[in-house]
């Protein structure tokens, strides 16, 4: 009994000397934080960047509703300095135009260790784009990088006519300063419903209309 005994607990100090062996070898996972603000606009987000595999680097983007582009920049954690301004022409990468009513949101996702990526999505066309900055040609400087660019909804198309009905007339110009706005024609009567002259047509039976009598 005593010899069982013995080789159990040798056993399940074996065991937990391998458990300890494996956590303490094991390389450290770093903490991904990423964050995201917005005030009138602007927009910033915050995530990682791999510029150099052995050193951590934050990434910065900034979405400019004024200028219509999407900045990204890294910090220099040698420097405590940020390293110039990448940018994405927001108008021509989705086709926007000029003072498009449009409405961004964007938010940053871990992808692997040391990189996030960008997720973009402009609700009025439903597009949606995924970016991460790398570094520039011969390592200079900064590039964001589009992998995707797709469409999350599709445009909803006006609906058909019934069967038997005539489509709906096209919208008029709108009216012009100090112009009354402009009212569609109303229907003329059909030959036959006018009273012949001199004949008084009978008043209405409605009571929600007024009655007119002619004057003596």
């Amino acid at each position: 009994m005593r010899v069982s005994g013995s080789i159990g607990l040798v056993a399940a100090g074996m065991a937990l000397g391998i458990v300890a062996t494996a956590i303490y070898l094991s390389p450290p996972r770093p903490v991904i934080a990423a964050s995201n603000d917005r005030y009138q606009d602007y927009i910033m987000a915050t995530g990682a960047v791999s510029i150099n595999p052995r050193i951590q680097t934050d990434g910065v983007w900034l979405l400019d509703y004024r200028a219509g582009k999407l900045l990204g920049t890294v910090i220099d954690r040698s420097q405590g300095k940020i390293v110039g301004w990448a940018e994405v022409d927001l108008t021509t990468e989705f086709n926007l135009k000029a003072q498009q009513d449009v409405h961004f949101l964007m938010t940053c996702g871990y992808v692997t260790q040391g990189q996030s990526a960008l997720y973009l999505a402009e609700t009025s066309t439903g597009q949606f784009g995924v970016y991460t900055m790398v570094p520039g040609p011969n390592g200079n400087g900064l590039v964001i990088r589009r992998h995707d660019l797709t469409t999350f909804r599709q445009p909803v198309a006006a609906p058909a006519p019934a069967p038997g009905q005539p489509p709906l007339p096209a919208p008029g110009p709108l009216p012009g300063p100090g112009q009354p706005p402009q009212q569609p024609p109303l229907p003329l009567p059909a030959p036959g419903a006018l009273p012949a002259p001199g004949v008084t047509s009978p008043p209405s039976t409605n009571p929600g209309l007024p009655v007119l009598r002619p004057s003596k």
